[in-house]
């Protein structure tokens, strides 16, 4: 059982004091939380891609390559590539470059995501959006699989057999498949023997375990080692030393954040009830002292079957030292609780969900 950390480097105002620290800031502050988690003994950390105000990080494996020479041994991964609007030689090229700067610890995670500024600012139409994905998808395979790539598609110029370098140190390189839940992005994943990370932010996280059905049955039939197969989750949440205080921390700045993505989509306000009914045992929000957020770690590991958990924080913009202690309470405390009792329970011969 794997488990980490996923951010969007957020710059968002500070819900106390309404100001905003510089992007050049936070970036320097989560290479700091990179750095954190390798020393507590995490196992992976994600860092997503956007290109709006709110969020610093536009280009994960620079990011992550800042962190690779002062780690040893955290997986470094994105969270996602908006794979969609960027050109999968470059995507493939910076992660195999990070994957030798780490020595073997990178990671892509692909996804059109949830965030479409970079379509308008790369040149490309949403009318597109899907299309797009299947195509880029199949060419960063291509490149990852072979050294000399022969490939034609519609939306980029033919790449007639040309090499693509410098090559990783992992062969092959992973690619994971990232969903926001779509039964589709499962089956996709299946079909490719991919392993599949599913982004569980809202509702009941129990629902996802048909999805996850779906991928296993999908890669069977497609004749791939079921052995191999990694299913992942990105949750929000926060770790302190009471639930009170990961509470009282934890709830302004997210509640900040949700209002503002609520606004731009259509979404009904995030009250103190949404927040509280999610901190639940059958809810997507993984907040509270150590016991309670390993205890909702375990719950979803049984029902759900994932194999590794990624807890995003923050939300909003949060005081660098809340995240830090988030971080170390997530691999002193957390971690050894879920390891141990997931263990325990395979060793009994239960460990399918």
């Amino acid at each position: 059982m794997e488990i980490g950390i996923t951010t969007f480097v957020e710059t968002t105002p500070d819900v106390e004091t309404g100001k905003v620290i510089s992007h050049a800031e936070r970036l320097r502050e989560v290479v700091e939380e990179i750095v954190l988690a390798d020393q507590v003994g995490l196992d992976v950390f994600g860092v997503g891609e956007h290109h709006r105000q709110d969020y610093a990080c536009s280009a994960p494996a620079v990011l992550l390559a800042a962190a690779a020479s002062q780690t040893k041994q955290i997986r470094l991964t994105s969270a996602v590539s908006v794979l969609s609007s960027y050109d999968p030689v470059r995507v493939f090229q910076e992660f195999s470059t990070l994957d030798a700067i780490s020595n073997g610890r990178a990671e892509i995670m692909a996804g059109r995501g949830s965030f479409i500024e970079s379509f308008p600012l790369f040149g490309y139409d949403l009318e597109d959006y899907d299309e797009l994905f299947d195509e880029k998808l199949d060419l960063l395979l291509q490149i990852r699989d072979s050294e000399i790539v022969n490939w034609n598609g519609k939306h980029r110029p033919a790449i007639q057999n040309r090499g693509v370098y410098p090559r990783p140190v992992q062969d092959p390189l992973p690619v994971w498949i990232a969903s926001g839940g779509t039964p589709q992005s499962a089956v996709r994943a299946g079909i490719l023997g991919l392993p599949l990370v599913l982004a569980i932010i809202g509702g009941s996280p129990i629902r996802f375990a048909s999805l996850v059905k779906l991928y296993k049955k999908a890669a069977k039939q497609a004749g791939h080692d079921m052995s191999k197969l990694k299913v992942a989750s990105h949750s929000h949440g926060f770790v302190a030393e009471s639930t009170d205080i990961a509470v009282e921390k934890f709830f302004p700045p997210t509640q900040a954040a949700m209002n503002v993505l609520g606004r731009e989509r259509g979404w009904g306000e995030y009250t103190r009830s949404t927040f509280d009914s999610a901190r639940s045992l059958e809810g997507a929000l993984y907040v509270g002292d150590a016991n309670t957020v390993a205890e909702k770690i375990i719950y979803l590991r049984k029902n759900v079957g994932i194999t590794r958990f990624m807890l995003h924080v923050p939300v909003g913009s949060m005081p660098h030292e809340d995240v830090m202690k988030a971080i170390e309470l997530l691999g002193t405390e957390v971690a050894p609780i879920v390891r141990a009792e997931i263990a325990k329970w395979e060793a009994g011969g239960e460990g399918e969900a």
